[in-house]
């Protein structure tokens, strides 16, 4: 009876163990595409900065427009930083400006800060904090909607990465937060918070829950040198799949001065790129032979490649036949891994809708050739 007893018990066990491919809730990849409950999970979507500190309603608008596109995966990055709160380690950026969400009027919120009384990284966990990720994942998950996630954005648009080196006085842009020993404390204390947080609308940690696609270590990341970026990039991408095995995780660099480059790095699950016509001269035929070319080093390297932000100006005359060629490409193309759009924007709390007068590449729901080319890549990408 012990002996039935100990085998019947390992027998349970082995099968909690073992999950069907098609029960599996996680994204997975296999070769040069992702894989979703044993299918093929095709990303189409959009980017999106200001998830992190909108208004609920500015937060579900944009949620629900995406659903609308029929978007199955959105991206955001994880912010604002500023120093401290009573202003004795300044905020590198215009914390308090009372502008719409989306030009940076964060209203009071943010994640991380410099806690000068304990003289170190403070973490802000509160309702003007990360209960506001909370609702954004909470939300997503009831609209079937996957996250990919930055841990931390470059840029010192809502503080960032430089907020952080500029905690420790340093004015070293490219180099001083990827080798100082203290900031690569702080951004794996950070890591470390985000992955075990339990959700406090859902009960359920964020490194358990599906409804998380994918970590990017951070939103273009751009050391200098290289070989600085490569190093931290494998060490910080092995430190989260160490503590989180549940999820994919990416560089989150634009990779495209250095076509993926960092690729081989084995605790990198898929590589991103970042592709703006406007920035590289390019016509929208060369733009569209870059994207073969991407997908030809996911097969090169026998991992997915995401176009994970890409963007072109509304003011131009061919938009949506451009759009329409690239995401044919990319669905055509049997090594694509799909693409999220820069950026999808909804109406914010005074009733505008962003419209940028210089590089306009938000994209709305207003029915427009755009928005009807976009939904109908969407419709050919997702079966």
């Amino acid at each position: 009876m012990i002996v039935r007893a100990i085998w019947t018990a390992l027998g349970l066990l082995a099968l909690a163990a073992w999950t069907p491919a098609s029960a599996d809730p996680f994204v997975r990849t296999a070769g040069t595409k992702f894989i979703l409950r044993g299918k093929p999970f095709f990303v189409a979507g959009a980017n999106n900065h200001y998830l992190p500190w909108g208004s609920e309603e500015e937060v579900t608008q944009v949620l629900d427009d995406a659903v609308a596109l029929g978007a199955n995966t959105i991206r955001t990055l994880l912010g604002p930083v500023i120093g401290s709160p009573d202003g004795s380690t300044p905020t590198i950026w215009n914390w308090k400006s009372k502008a719409t969400s989306y030009n940076l009027g964060v209203n009071g919120t943010y994640l991380l800060y410099w806690d000068a009384r304990e003289r170190q990284m403070g973490i802000n966990d509160g309702p003007n904090g990360l209960q506001k990720i909370d609702f954004l994942i909470a939300e997503a998950g009831k609209r079937n909607l996957k996250l990919i996630i930055a841990f931390l954005d470059f840029w010192d648009y809502t503080g960032g990465a430089q907020q952080m080196r500029a905690w420790y006085k340093s004015n070293d842009k490219s180099t001083f937060f990827f080798s100082d020993s203290r900031t690569k404390r702080d951004y794996k204390t950070w890591v470390s918070y985000v992955l075990n947080r339990v959700n406090s609308l859902t009960g359920v940690a964020y490194r358990d829950d599906p409804t998380i696609m994918a970590w990017d270590l951070m939103n273009e990341g751009n050391a200098t040198p290289e070989s600085l970026r490569l190093a931290w990039t494998a060490e910080m991408s092995a430190y989260v799949k160490a503590l989180d095995p549940n999820h994919l995780v990416s560089s989150g660099n634009a990779n495209v001065t250095s076509p993926l480059v960092d690729l081989p790095i084995p605790t990198l699950d898929f590589g991103t790129w970042h592709g703006y016509p406007l920035y590289y001269k390019q016509t929208v035929q060369e733009f569209d032979a870059m994207i073969t070319k991407f997908c030809q080093l996911a097969a090169q390297h026998n991992k997915p490649v995401l176009l994970e932000e890409f963007g072109y100006s509304r003011g131009n005359h061919d938009a949506a036949e451009a759009f329409t060629r690239w995401l044919n490409t990319l669905t055509r193309d049997p090594n694509c891994a799909g693409w999220l759009v820069w950026e999808l924007v909804s109406k914010q709390n005074d009733g505008t809708v962003p419209n940028d007068p210089t590089f306009q590449f938000e994209i709305s729901r207003d029915d427009s050739p755009i928005w009807k080319a976009l939904k109908a890549g969407t419709i050919r990408s997702i079966p």
